[in-house]
């Protein structure tokens, strides 16, 4: 039979059948090797029990820590826990109460609270009836929380009538966060308390008229036993003033439009000097909280008025010399604690103690 096979077919074959051989030698070759290399290079025998790595036991040593506090200059940020929580200083918007205590005054409650004398005075009219000195101890006020009235509503009263009457708009009504009002529809009904920030009214004067050594015709009835008659003749004043009291500085009121005095430090028994030379022209108990009190006509205009005393040393009609004891002070009439209010007056008028009386 004739062999169909062609020569070229014969031939791949065989290539592959070499190809094979050569690849199977080569990897035997290898294999022989690998045999010959790792006998070669391990060791005949190995101790299972020898440690391939050796360790060195020391003894431990002492080490000296540098103090970073004197050896080193260390610079850094320090930073240092808080103990306190710290809260937010807010506005007040509500109307506070307070309970005065003994000593007090409204000027002094009024500079507590960063507000001025007359918001305190207008705000508790029903207590101190525009009066300073009804404050007594134990009295409860209401604080309003900025400057102006604390006004009770009235029948009749509307916004625009109440914000004329006290000088503010009322919008300054409308807009105070603590009047809870209805922006859109502020309805107030009577009997309601609102506060009118900045607004301000007149007050009431509570004070014992200026009497001159003339005769006067002031009534003892109206203005208290100590009214003098007047009609007298005698000293009159330097046009210089000394301090009334031995003690120089101001406990209480100062000067201000509800208070037209000032309250000087004193004490039961401490004596008080006439601040010019004049007539006495009241000299005992006067009404409106006053107390004992003297009135001194200076001849030239001026006359010194001398209240809340313990003791009064002088009568109607009486010269006294500048600087002559003509009292004692105390606390009489409506007063907190002991003091000397004390009242320079010009033809009539009230002027400040403060332009007249010398340096403490």
């Amino acid at each position: 039979m004739e062999d169909k096979t062609s020569p070229v077919s014969r031939f791949s074959f065989q290539n592959k059948d070499l190809w094979f051989s050569i690849t199977a030698w080569v990897v035997a070759l290898g294999m022989v090797a690998v045999v010959v290399y790792l006998s070669v290079t391990l060791p005949a025998e190995v101790d299972v029990d020898e440690p391939l790595i050796e360790f060195e036991l020391v003894e431990p040593q002492e080490v000296e820590i540098p103090d970073f506090n004197s050896d080193y200059e260390v610079s850094a940020i320090k930073r240092f826990a808080s103990l306190d929580t710290v809260v937010p200083v807010r506005a007040r918007v509500e109307v506070e109460d307070y309970t005065v205590d003994f000593g007090e005054s409204i000027f002094g409650i009024a500079e507590s609270f960063n507000l001025t004398p007359e918001t305190l005075l207008w705000a508790n009219y029903i207590v101190l009836n525009d009066n300073p000195d009804f404050l007594e101890p134990g009295m409860e006020l209401k604080i309003p929380p900025v400057d102006g009235v604390y006004y009770e509503w009235q029948e009749g009263d509307s916004l625009e009538s109440v914000a004329t009457e006290l000088e503010a708009t009322a919008q300054d009504i409308i807009d105070w966060v603590g009047n809870h009002l209805d922006l859109l529809n502020p309805l107030i009904q009577p009997g309601d308390l609102v506060m009118v920030p900045g607004g301000q009214r007149e007050f009431r004067q509570w004070v014992v008229p200026t009497i001159s050594r003339g005769s006067s015709g002031v009534s003892s009835s109206t203005y208290g036993p100590g009214a003098c008659e007047g009609g007298y003749t005698g000293l009159y004043g330097t046009g210089t003033f000394v301090w009334p009291s031995p003690i120089h500085e101001l406990i209480g009121n100062d000067f201000w439009s509800g208070h037209l005095g000032i309250d000087i430090a004193s004490g039961e028994g401490v004596e008080v000097y006439a601040s010019d030379s004049g007539v006495v022209v009241f000299s005992g108990w006067a009404t409106g909280g006053y107390g004992y009190m003297i009135m001194i006509d200076h001849g030239n205009g001026y006359q010194t008025v001398y209240a809340h005393l313990n003791q009064v040393n002088t009568y109607c009609g009486q010269s006294v010399g500048q600087g002559q004891t003509i009292a004692y002070g105390g606390s009489s009439g409506n007063s907190t604690g002991p003091h000397l209010h004390f009242e320079i007056r010009y033809n009539g008028g009230f002027v400040n103690p403060w332009y007249y009386l010398p340096a403490p």
